[in-house]
């Protein structure tokens, strides 16, 4: 079985009694491919580090997480193109908009933003979205800049069929899809259903968002698993036909 983890911070601290452990892990559990968004430019080194440690199986991005949006964005904006233009990278993320934690930055992530996907654009590269809270921004920027140049995934997707379909729509654009559609009451497993699978790709965003039963304890990039099987519970199919199709979804994306 070939899985591919979308979407796994495993640089980061949670992982550092561990990590190596950690890739084993997963690749015993046929998670074969793990893609690792960056946060700022401290994350920098630990990502590749990994990535030179695994260079068969973590693939780095390169990009200003929207949290980390600060007064001094415009220098780490810098530094990102510097290192897409000296490096390989398979997308630019983590990027995006987040509103959950501090709505008094929206007009520097919005400017990051789309400073970021002009980057992705520049060098040919898809683009990785968080979207916290902010369905509607994300949307109104990407509405305005999407053209045959513009790929990407709506990393850890929760949103609702409306919401999935305006992705869709853009064409070049799939859901992320994690733990949280194996939480009880989410009603995502719901939306998905109305979904063409064609249109997903699995993640975990560890440490964060572990599925169930670990949900509260740090996810890591094995658990995409319990992801793939639920996802073989909503669409009636069996887990290696949902790794082979989600696989296949995200060569196309992110050609790897």
């Amino acid at each position: 079985m070939h899985l591919i983890d979308t979407h796994t911070h495993l640089f980061a601290q949670q992982f550092d009694e561990d990590r190596s452990e950690v890739v084993h892990k997963a690749l015993e559990k046929g998670v074969q491919q793990m893609l690792l968004p960056n946060i700022d430019s401290s994350s920098i080194q630990p990502m590749l580090n990994l990535c030179t440690e695994f260079p068969n199986n973590c693939f780095p991005m390169m990009g200003l997480h929207p949290c980390d949006v600060k007064d001094n964005y415009l220098e780490e904006l810098v530094i990102i193109e510097e290192w897409l233009q000296k490096e390989k990278f398979v997308a630019v993320g983590e990027i995006g908009i987040d509103l959950y934690w501090d709505k008094s930055t929206l007009s520097i992530q919005q400017d990051a933003f789309r400073k970021q996907v002009r980057l992705a654009k520049k060098y040919k590269l898809p683009i990785a979205i968080h979207v916290r809270d902010s369905f509607d921004e994300v949307f109104t920027i990407i509405d305005e800049m999407n053209d045959d140049d513009l790929s990407g995934v709506f990393h850890c997707f929760t949103g609702n069929e409306t919401e999935a379909n305006h992705i869709i729509n853009y064409g070049g654009f799939k859901l992320g899809i994690g733990g949280v559609v194996t939480f009880k009451n989410s009603g995502l497993d719901k939306t998905l259903r109305t979904i063409p699978i064609e249109h997903l790709i699995l993640e975990t965003d560890s440490p964060y968002l572990a599925p169930e039963p670990y949900r509260g304890k740090r996810n890591e990039s094995s658990y995409v698993v319990l992801v793939a099987e639920k996802l073989a519970e909503i669409y009636g199919k069996s887990v290696e036909e949902i790794a082979d199709i989600t696989t296949q979804n995200t060569n196309e994306l992110f050609k790897i």
